[in-house]
């Protein structure tokens, strides 16, 4: 049936993966005295926002309602970070200041060195005066791949006030809080400069400011927001999330080049060659996807992932001339992942979806074989959050049953820390999933 959603709510993912600990937090004070905060003649945050249309949003700087998917790549402390920011499909209906507001909802899932990390549900509205609110998110963070708690986790009225994430017209010296729970959530934005160009996914993006952040803990970090992308930088050093990709923006018109097709299935098709030190196979796979490669860098490819691409070509080239099986079936999901990523100026967001639900299912396989339970349940829960973002009307009747059951066996194998019978329920998933066109 035609708009109906194969997602389950925070809550209920959440449950499904592990019964969520941690206390409640604690109860948030009016201010944060202890921190070096701004006047509050300097905050632009301080009226009372009025949503007639709230999940329209024309804020260039947080262009939420038309952002269906922005990636992320850097790293966390030294190790290699990436995130994506999906547009989720239903609203949500929050109660502010007494008056229901229909919310937009996204989901961010953030990975470090392979592995999930963090996941949260965001809430956001613009008001009428064209500032975008946001209104408070569920927060899971993962170790080991299980949540460990959920601190972060905060509602608008509820651990504190409606926030304003981005003003209708900054200007230099505006002051706002994104987050403002003290003792739960807490951050100041202040404006350091405006009208700044910004090296894009597809080159000079005009109209960006620069700001600086100030943190619960006292700490300051250096912020860059973008007109058609929202937030493009943070950070720097070891701790630097920088924008890859966002679509619609970076979207290409036209057919997907056919290079990219020939990345994805020779990626694939090594996967399996190494398993079965099929190497002849493996390094003729290779010798074509280096050439398609070549010819598809030829043209405009974003910055971060072309180097993301050519680290995976180099890392499979050495595996495979290795006859490294573990190192190359590795090798082949970070090149597929570097391609799916690429698709997705091509592609809709379901569509690369459906191919990562693949891709994280044959990385359960290479944690599995590893004997890494851990790896193991951490894939199994990347999983369950992808599936939560996905249309229902994707899948029609039986296949739909046959992906909903081959993702319960994963997860109930996982748990069980049975990893033959995780590799026996992968290879049953991706065997029930069907690309759509």
């Amino acid at each position: 049936m035609a708009n109906r959603l194969f997602t389950l709510s925070a809550a209920l993912i959440a449950a499904a993966i592990l019964t969520a600990c941690g206390e409640s937090p604690s109860a948030p004070s009016d201010e944060c005295a202890s921190l070096p905060t701004a006047p509050r003649s300097a905050r632009v945050d301080l009226g009372r926002p009025s949503f007639s249309n709230p999940t329209v949003v024309t804020n260039p700087l947080y262009p939420m309602s038309v952002l269906a998917r922005a990636i992320l790549m850097g790293t966390s402390d030294g190790e290699p970070f990436r995130s994506e920011t999906t547009l989720l499909p239903s609203t949500r209906i929050i109660r502010v200041d007494g008056r229901d507001v229909e919310v937009l909802q996204s989901q961010y899932v953030a990975w470090v060195g392979r592995r999930i990390h963090e996941v949260a549900i965001d809430w956001y509205a613009q008001d009428d005066a064209g500032a975008v609110w946001y209104l408070g998110e569920d927060v899971f963070n993962f170790a080991n791949g299980v949540i460990e708690d959920t601190d972060g986790t905060w509602l608008a009225d509820r651990e504190g006030p409606a926030a304003m994430i981005m003003p209708a017209n900054p200007q230099i010296g505006d002051v706002w809080r994104p987050e403002n729970a003290c003792e739960v959530v807490f951050e100041e934005v202040e404006v350091d400069e405006i009208g700044v160009t910004v090296a894009g996914p597809r080159g000079a993006v005009t109209g960006a400011i620069v700001t600086t952040e100030l943190h619960m803990d006292g700490t300051y970090e250096s912020k860059i927001f973008a007109p058609g992308y929202g937030e493009f930088s943070t950070g720097s050093g070891a701790n630097l999330e920088a924008l890859a990709l966002a679509v619609p923006t970076d979207a290409v018109v036209g057919a997907m080049p056919a290079e990219l097709g020939t990345l994805s299935a020779g990626a694939r098709r090594i996967f399996e060659a190494a398993a079965l030190a099929r190497w002849d196979t493996a390094a003729t796979r290779f010798a074509g996807m280096s050439a398609a490669w070549n010819a598809f860098q030829a043209g405009t490819v974003p910055p971060l992932l072309r180097t993301r691409m050519v680290a995976a070509i180099a890392a499979l080239d050495a595996a495979v001339q290795a006859q490294d099986a573990v190192a190359s079936r590795q090798a082949s999901i970070d090149l597929d992942l570097a391609s799916l990523d690429l698709q997705l100026r091509h592609r809709t967001v379901t569509q690369v979806d459906f191919d990562l639900l693949d891709l994280w299912a044959r990385q359960l396989q290479v944690d599995a074989d590893a004997s890494d339970p851990a790896g193991v349940l951490a894939d199994a829960a990347t999983l369950m959050w992808i599936r939560s973002r996905l249309a229902a009307d994707v899948v029609a009747g039986a296949e739909f049953r046959q992906v909903q059951a081959a993702l319960v066996s994963v997860r109930e194998s996982a748990f069980r820390r049975d990893l033959g019978a995780v590799i026996e329920a992968s290879e049953a998933l991706r065997r029930s999933l069907r690309r759509p066109n």
